[in-house]
């Protein structure tokens, strides 16, 4: 039995926002709900069934306070509020959009998008070292520079530290051309395009020449200590226990780390042990560190990266259940040829 539900009050000056050019996010609504949406004179007449009219009702509400809120709708919201209204959490999305973590320079406010988003941004408000560990795409380093960038402006830290290893993905570091530091930059350049659109090129620079702002490799780190700072490790799935052992014990007085890595993209050689699990092991239950897991519903890039996210861990999935049915049969072969032989 199919039901209507009149949504009164959807202003012109939103709708647009909402729906979506020539109507994307209002089809994708309806081809996932399974109704029908006709938007005529500011009213919204959804036609389906009573569950699927009140969900999509639901998502449209959120939908359009966020745009009151003087949000771009993306394909990413309507992914999001389409995944939350089958959890019934919906209005989930309302109290992550109240958080603004600081502005970039041209003033667009930065806020967590994602539960799994906002849980991470609140371990880093709370712990004095925090694991961000997810998949590409999940905002991981981005918040965390975000959140160090705004400490460093209250005067809550004197310096940003950002650091990566400089592990090749494929590459060789020894024949790219130049001195050392031109050999790394290209590691370190994602951290430089977050700090330039989040600080300004002038900003980072000033702040950089006084030694403020330090982006380095992790070799770096080697010997010091580091008091009042917000120090940020990147791409830590790429680091050997050593390496994080070292890192770790870096962190002075007043300081705050945040280690964040995709355990899926290792570029360790075969063999070789990531610090990243071996760290996430050892100190999940010591008080002050946080971990925090990001999955591929946080994913905000494009939406086809999750896609590619899911199809990527499907896959190993598969895979490693393939692999472990064929050691149990290659065990149970063993097994008997052992009994056969007494």
């Amino acid at each position: 039995m199919s039901d209507i539900e009149n949504i009164a009050n959807m202003p012109a000056e939103h709708g647009a926002n909402v729906f979506g050019s020539m109507d994307q996010f209002a089809k994708k609504i309806e081809k996932t709900l399974h109704v029908s949406i006709i938007y005529r004179d500011s009213v919204v007449r959804i036609v389906g069934g009573p569950t699927d009219v009140k969900r999509c009702k639901d998502v449209l509400e959120n939908l359009l306070e966020l745009s009151k809120r003087g949000n771009i709708i993306t394909e990413q919201n309507v992914d999001y509020a389409l995944s939350l209204t089958y959890e019934e959490k919906t209005s989930v999305m309302l109290d992550i959009d109240n958080e603004i973590l600081t502005r970039t320079v041209s003033g667009k406010p930065i806020k967590p998008k994602t539960l799994g988003q906002k849980q991470y941004t609140d371990s880093i408000k709370k712990n004095t070292i925090v694991f961000g560990i997810g998949p590409a795409g999940t905002g991981k380093t981005y918040l965390a520079m975000a959140m160090a960038i705004e400490a460093f402006k209250n005067n809550e830290v004197n310096r940003i530290i950002l650091t990566r290893p400089a592990i090749e993905a494929g590459e060789n570091l020894g024949f790219l051309p130049g001195d050392l530091q031109s050999k790394v930059d290209p590691y370190l350049r994602p951290l430089y395009d977050a700090l330039y659109q989040i600080m300004g090129a002038d900003s980072f620079i000033h702040n950089s020449e006084k030694g403020l702002i330090e982006v380095a490799p992790l070799a770096y780190m080697r010997g010091r200590t580091l008091d009042n700072a917000f120090i940020i490790l990147d791409e830590a799935q790429n680091t050997t226990p050593a390496q994080m052992k070292m890192f770790l014990t870096r962190i002075g007085f007043g300081s705050k780390i945040v280690i964040t890595g995709d355990l899926t993209q290792k570029d360790l050689p075969r063999g070789v042990v990531s610090g990243l699990d071996t760290a996430v092991r050892i100190l999940n239950d010591i008080e002050g560190i946080g971990i925090s897991k990001l999955t591929n519903k946080d994913v905000v890039r494009h939406p086809l990266v999750q896609q590619i996210v899911n199809a990527y861990e499907n896959y190993e999935n598969k895979h490693s259940r393939h692999n472990d049915e064929r050691n149990d049969r290659y065990d149970e072969q063993k097994s008997r040829g052992r009994r056969n032989d007494r």
